[in-house]
């Protein structure tokens, strides 16, 4: 697909996570301006700089630098700014963090771009979902997590490479938490129009391989940390595809997340669901079939969203 006209992205926050954003952005086309906003000035300027000298090899724009007024105009706005946990800091004190971050950031973003959709990366990404409507009052549909599209993608790259198929022929979902107690929805998944457990391939997957490759999928991000400090081209090129859904208003289904009202007996907790992610922005597909065991692993992830909500008093 080409991109698409007078469309405008911005991603706020000049770190790995938000240039790789960019980045990505800039080579799929995902936007036709592509603009970065930070509040470190030197940094994102040279940042912007680097990215529009390669503009002659793209489709689309470059725009940046500290003052907000970038941000005007734009039809989505992904923010991957926030703290980094520092050593011996607990999630909840960087959600804690990320939360005054946000109760300033939010306001002045809506101010100038009044109509667009908004999509939070920066972890704790479910928390933060729910923290951001709340400041905002916008329907959860227009201001929506990251989610496990990653997640989601990790899970389908391991077992296509495990199965032998292009992973576009994998059809499988993690849901739930971004973090630990997310899950894979093992009773809906298929390679292609076949239930993994049937898949003969040269070997059958069991069960426990199953269990092993959830907990990869899980543990990956620690893994990538260890080796090189961060997780930034993964998720660049994850936000660059929820972006396109919203800007192409594809109706495209994604584990993004969501503030969930009623929905699987869940009442505002942000989780990831599969979702219908177009112009609109964001809706979950209610009736995405769960198993009895999916249902309670469901049940405790809201409960630890629920629980790390209350402890911050959002």
């Amino acid at each position: 697909m080409g991109v698409v006209e007078n469309s405008k992205l911005t991603v706020v926050g000049a770190g790995s996570v938000g240039t790789s954003l960019a980045y990505s952005a800039l080579i799929r086309g995902s936007a036709s301006e592509v603009a970065l906003y930070d509040i470190a000035r030197e940094k994102v300027e040279a940042e912007v700089l680097d990215l529009a000298h390669g503009t002659q090899f793209t489709g689309s724009s470059v725009s940046g630098g500290a003052d907000l007024g970038v941000v005007e105009g734009s039809h989505v706005i992904v923010v991957t700014a926030g703290a980094k946990q520092q050593p011996g800091q607990s999630r909840l004190d960087l959600a804690g963090t990320n939360v005054r971050i946000l109760e300033n950031l939010l306001p002045a973003l809506l101010e100038r771009a009044p109509d667009a959709a908004i999509v939070l990366v920066t972890n704790p990404v479910d928390v933060l979902t729910v923290a951001a409507q709340r400041i905002t009052g916008l329907p959860p549909h227009r201001i929506f997590g990251s989610g496990t599209v990653l997640d989601t993608s990790r899970l389908r790259w391991l077992l296509a490479r495990r199965a032998g198929v292009t992973t576009s022929s994998v059809h499988a979902d993690i849901v739930g938490e971004h973090g630990d107690t997310e899950f894979p929805l093992w009773s809906n998944a298929r390679i292609g129009p076949v239930p993994i457990l049937e898949w003969r391939g040269a070997e059958p997957f069991s069960a426990g391989e199953l269990d092993d490759i959830a907990h990869e999928v899980r543990d990956s991000a620690y893994t990538v940390i260890r080796g090189k400090g961060a997780t930034n081209y993964a998720i660049g090129l994850a936000g660059a595809r929820i972006v396109e859904a919203v800007l192409r208003d594809e109706r495209a289904v994604l584990p993004v997340s969501t503030v969930l009202r009623g929905i699987r007996g869940l009442d505002g907790v942000a989780l990831s669901l599969p979702s219908v992610v177009g112009g609109d922005g964001a809706v979950p597909v209610a009736e995405t079939p769960f198993s009895t065991e999916e249902e309670l692993l469901l049940r405790a992830s809201a409960d630890a969203i629920t629980a790390s909500v209350a402890t911050l008093g959002i």
